[in-house]
């Protein structure tokens, strides 16, 4: 076969284990035979339009099947996928669209009316109720020859383009290499025992590096079965688990810190459950005990669309003894902790975090600009994030450098802030902010969302912390919220805080 790349997979797993199940999506399961005949169906009708190696192939929906079969048949031709955020507008993703040359565009029912103009498409297919003029998916692709393409593919050829949510301008296209997604693969199976019996839930935007490139793709290499949700809910999470004995999931904090919280928690049935993986943002410290107590295997990484994205990862061996910690670098990786003059921060020293290795981003798309000020003297990519290596090598990720705010010449890190307003037991969700002072030149404000059937004052809020933390970390403020602004993947939208001008609720 000359497809060293995705492209491939399908077809050596299905030469495996033709009959085992690979793909289950409400009341439909696919085997790996059917997703291999599929992919090869769809990549006959993309080539039949012209699309081939190098061009571009974007796909908007909520989480489902035509996702990875239209991700996989791309990587048949050679072509690039460009997974596109389902909760973009339409002007955001005319710009994703234009920016990243799209030559075809698969899209769900439910994104139509975002749909920005695809006339200058070659392609254009909906899962569902098309418009006139655009192609049925599913008869589209039962039209198909399900003949084998095999397109030289090697594994410096671009596989995604993955676009980085902007906080400021224009959001990046992040290259991924299939070499990138091979190697982070190998890595990921290094630090979890992913089994050939998986059942891996899927509760993360698939349009997101985390779902798909650490529990998707390691499910599907092994020949595991993927529980793929539609989208995040916290009652068709535990269904979900108890109908499939789902063994392995992953979410961010904020959806664990939501299951958590559901009255189902305390008498739901995990046992199945054999490893619960979070990462993209700092964990705080007190979910972790949560789960912990609950008698569940709870595993942290660290790592950013750029890296495939693992750059760090804590087995589950070590789970208990560094809760909290976003573990050692991943096998096949290097990570430094500098400071600004790039020399090696002590243990406990506070400094960047820098990256290297075959998982690494080769560059953002059409921005050689944005490229070059990515990476550091060697090819050690900067990732803007703040971190402290403790005398073992575990790394405990602190804040992004952004997000830091500087009060009366101290550095606040809001992750450490709102860890600790975790721990108070009316707080659900909790996210700090910088805002300008006049004498501190900056102080902190937090927007706090209470638990359900619980009150609590900013005052009352205030004391916890003081108890806690030094005075200058404190934030000046508080504001009782019934929800916090939210990314696809589930991350807080701080530059959303920022802009808000809303009145200090202080309880």
């Amino acid at each position: 076969m000359q497809n060293a790349g995705l492209g491939g997979w399908p077809a050596r797993r299905a030469q495996m284990t033709p009959e085992r199940v690979a793909f289950v999506h409400r009341d439909r399961s696919l085997t790996y035979a059917q997703v291999h005949e599929r992919a090869n169906r769809l990549a006959a009708r993309l080539r039949a339009a012209g699309i081939g190696p190098g061009d571009r192939v974007a796909y908007l929906g909520p989480n489902h099947p035509a996702f990875a079969e239209t991700m996989f048949a791309t990587h048949v031709l050679g072509a690039i996928f460009v997974p596109l955020n389902a909760r973009l507008t339409e002007p955001e993703l005319a710009y994703l669209l234009a920016h990243s040359g799209a030559a075809a565009l698969v899209y769900a029912p439910e994104c139509a009316a975002r749909v920005p103009d695809t006339s200058g498409l070659r392609v254009v297919a909906a899962l569902a109720a098309p418009a006139p003029g655009e192609q049925e998916y599913e008869t589209w692709l039962a039209g198909g020859d399900p003949a084998p393409i095999d397109v030289p593919v090697t594994l410096e050829d671009v596989a995604l383009i993955l676009y980085t949510s902007g906080t400021t301008g224009r959001p990046k296209g992040a290259t991924l290499t299939h070499g990138n997604l091979v190697w982070n693969t190998y890595n990921l199976l290094v630090g979890v025992d992913v089994a050939s019996d998986e059942v891996t839930l899927i509760s993360a935007p698939l349009f997101h590096v985390a779902a798909l490139n650490q529990t998707l793709l390691p499910t599907f290499i092994k020949g595991g079965r993927s529980v793929i949700m539609p989208s995040w809910d916290v009652d068709a999470c535990y269904d979900l688990i108890e109908e499939h004995r789902v063994t392995w999931m992953f979410a961010v904090a904020t959806m664990f810190a939501a299951f958590a919280a559901s009255p189902r928690w305390a008498t739901a049935d995990l046992s199945s459950l054999r490893v619960l993986m979070s990462g993209g943002a700092a964990v705080p410290a007190a979910l972790i005990r949560a789960y912990q107590e609950r008698g569940l295997v709870f595993c942290q990484g660290y790592g950013m669309t750029e890296t495939a994205p693992g750059a760090t990862f804590l087995e589950a061996g070590q789970s208990a003894r560094k809760v909290g910690s976003a573990g050692v670098p991943v096998f096949f990786a290097g990570v430094r902790v500098v400071r600004p003059d790039l020399t090696d921060a002590a243990p406990g020293e506070p400094g960047e975090v820098l990256v290297k290795g075959p998982n690494v981003t080769p560059g953002y798309w059409r921005d050689p600009a944005a490229t070059a000020a990515a990476f550091a003297a060697g090819g050690w990519f900067r990732s803007g994030d703040v971190a402290v290596r403790d005398e073992e090598g575990h790394l405990h990720i602190v804040d992004r450098i952004k997000d830091m705010y500087i009060s009366g010449g101290e550095n606040v890190y809001p992750a450490e802030v709102e860890g600790v307003l975790f721990e108070h037991p009316a707080v659900a969700e909790a996210a700090v902010i910088g805002v300008p002072d006049e004498t501190w030149g900056e102080v902190g404000r937090a927007f706090v969302v209470p638990r359900p059937g619980h009150q609590v004052s900013g005052d009352e809020l205030r004391d916890f912390l003081l108890a806690r933390l030094a005075k200058y970390k404190v934030p000046r403020t508080f504001e009782l919220v019934s929800g916090l602004p939210k990314t696809g993947s589930g991350k807080v939208r701080k530059p959303a805080l920022r802009d808000r001008q809303a009145p200090d609720a202080r309880g």
